[in-house]
């Protein structure tokens, strides 16, 4: 065992992969320790605040460069971010709609361009052209848009150590210089904000961790039903082998992202948690596991050490499990392996296509990817919604197919070396 393990550890693509995955899991185990918010808080108001954004967590006063902000320029600069060009452009357009004149639609005039959109804008009114998402869009933008010349000071404001309520300490006035790391409600955004005003680089944390814990219980669902199903077919055969096979070749026939897909629609949308869908992935992901568990124990019950024990009166159940199962033990930990890769890959295709987990209990890599997509950050070309997420995932399938191709390496005597 000790030998096996060296070997194994000395192999440079299982080494290299596991090492990028414990790196992945040791930040989705340390962050929240470091920066305890919930991933689904709403930290600014703006949607889609580009990285390396300042926020205040409680009063969403905007952003500031490096260690310093100066509030009376970043009043403008707030401004800037929430209602620059592509904004007013929009807003002209919206106007144009409803039959404003054009004379009367001064974009560059902030308090006059905003008092007229104030007047005018009415979320029920739909002009010519309009889809949903382009309703959504001036939904939030409105929403955004709410304060924005407000000259008020800040507060700042921290919970209370017992009571958890926020008591003001202090107030900001707009000509004031602050440095941020004194101000206990200012938090940098490394990867900025998603469509809903919340921190992406703690979303993805949170996001991880819960399409990890999809992967391992759909990958350990799929691995035992998958091996104990091809430990019985193989060994015992005749009709149990047959049964078995004939309800594994209409698993085969019939695509496993179709019956995901049929079984997250029944299920609906208030009773899909991440621990129901990392179930019916794991139940309908055992099909190739099971053919190839059957094939090496058929390879492995006319052995004389299996011959010798059936002699010996040994039960089936003690000659699968210690005559058998130690020979494919290796292969079933390279199937486990490819199995939660596989889990989560499904999730995200789930979600993608809305039938992943409910939406408002938490986030998964799927549906942060499905977020992005619905309020066209590609489009936008608000990368940071969607690119940090899909370097996350191809991460987590490079590093498993990386330690499952050393593992064969290992215990495969065809491709050593």
């Amino acid at each position: 065992m000790e030998h096996t393990l060296r070997q194994v550890f000395k192999s440079g693509k299982f080494l290299v992969g596991f090492s990028i995955f414990m790196t992945m899991l040791l930040i989705v185990i340390i962050y929240p320790l470091l920066f305890p918010f919930p991933p689904l808080e709403i930290l600014s108001q703006g949607s889609f605040l580009p990285p390396g954004i300042y926020v205040n967590v409680y009063d969403s006063i905007g952003s500031a460069d490096h260690f310093t902000l100066m509030l009376d320029d970043a009043a403008a600069k707030r401004i800037a971010s929430k209602l620059g060009e592509e904004e007013r452009l929009a807003m002209k357009e919206f106007l144009l709609g409803i039959g404003i004149p054009e004379s009367e639609i001064d974009t560059q005039d902030t308090a006059k361009f905003l008092a007229l959109w104030e007047e005018s804008y009415d979320p029920k009114v739909r002009i010519k052209g309009m889809t949903n998402a382009d309703r959504n869009y001036y939904i939030r933008l409105n929403n955004s848009l709410e304060g924005i010349l407000a000259t008020e000071a800040a507060i700042i404001a921290v919970p209370d150590p017992e009571t958890g309520a926020l008591e003001q300490t202090g107030s900001i006035a707009q000509t004031d210089y602050v440095n941020v790391n004194r101000v206990p409600n200012v938090r940098l955004l490394p990867l900025g904000t998603d469509n809903f005003g919340r921190d992406v680089l703690s979303e993805l944390v949170k996001a991880t961790e819960v399409s990890l814990e999809i992967g391992f219980v759909a990958g350990i669902i799929a691995t035992l039903i998958g091996l104990s199903l091809g430990l019985l077919s193989g060994y015992i055969g005749g009709a149990v082998d047959d049964i078995i096979m004939f309800i594994t070749n209409l698993f085969t026939v019939i695509p496993s992202i179709v019956i995901l897909i049929l079984i997250s629609y029944s299920i609906g949308q208030e009773q899909r948690g991440a621990v129901t869908i990392a179930v019916v992935i794991g139940f309908t992901s055992w099909v190739w596991t099971t053919r190839a568990v059957r094939a090496q124990v058929i390879s492995l019950r006319h052995r004389d050490h299996v011959n010798l024990s059936k002699l010996s009166g040994h039960s089936i159940f003690y000659i699968i499990v210690m005559d058998i199962f130690p020979y494919i033990a290796s292969y079933v930990i390279m199937a486990l392996i490819l199995q939660i890769s596989s889990a989560i890959l499904a999730e995200a295709s789930l979600s993608i296509i809305g039938l992943g987990p409910k939406t408002t209990l938490v986030p998964t890599l799927g549906l942060m990817m499905r977020w992005a997509m619905i309020y066209q950050a590609q489009i936008l070309g608000k990368w940071w919604a969607y690119f940090p997420v899909i370097i996350v995932i191809a991460l987590i399938a490079f590093s498993m197919n990386l330690m499952n191709t050393g593992l064969d390496q290992v215990f495969n005597p065809a491709l050593r070396e």
